[in-house]
């Protein structure tokens, strides 16, 4: 497995979903969240933009398996393939979007600096998740971080590389 060596710039990452937003808001698309390891993060960039209102209407930060399944994500996906899964990024995507009726819904789950201690097999540090629901279409991506001074360093390297995986689609 290829462990990302990238640095991530909180301010170009700020800069990166400011554009994101305001080509949302003039293509007039809409978009939303439902995330675990980023606990908001990725609608707090988003919502950080003047007129974001108008593409995100909400957004599920899920930081449980119980708010997980609460929020639509079938429990047999959890138990057959773990919260640390594409499977669940994916299923994760999807309702997000069906619950907002969103042209992009995004689910991303993992494991920033410590193990899970309630799953300790199958959580590994630097381990993410994630998956982008694009007018009905989901594509699935898994990466590996290189450890990170914090938890927020940790959110925006996710968050940038979502943000790359968005862009190459739209």
């Amino acid at each position: 497995m290829n462990i990302m060596k990238k640095i991530y710039n909180e301010s170009d990452i700020r800069n990166d979903y400011k554009k994101l937003t305001k080509l949302l808001i003039e293509r007039g698309m809409t978009i939303t969240t439902m995330e675990s390891a980023t606990s908001g993060q990725i609608a707090s960039l988003i919502t950080d933009t003047e007129g974001s209102s108008a593409v995100l209407k909400g957004a599920f930060v899920t930081y449980c398996n119980e708010a997980k399944i609460m929020q639509g994500v079938p429990a047999e996906i959890l138990e057959k393939y773990t919260v640390y899964s594409k499977e669940t990024a994916e299923a994760m995507a999807k309702a997000c979007t069906k619950a907002y009726k969103a042209n992009i819904g995004i689910g991303v789950t993992g494991t920033m600096g410590n193990a899970d201690p309630a799953n300790l097999e199958a959580s590994v540090p630097g381990q993410v998740y994630f998956a982008i629901e694009l007018n009905g279409e989901v594509m699935s991506y898994y990466l590996e971080l290189q450890p990170q001074p914090t938890r927020l360093a940790y959110k925006l390297a996710v968050a940038k590389e979502i943000y790359d995986a968005l862009m190459e689609r739209l």
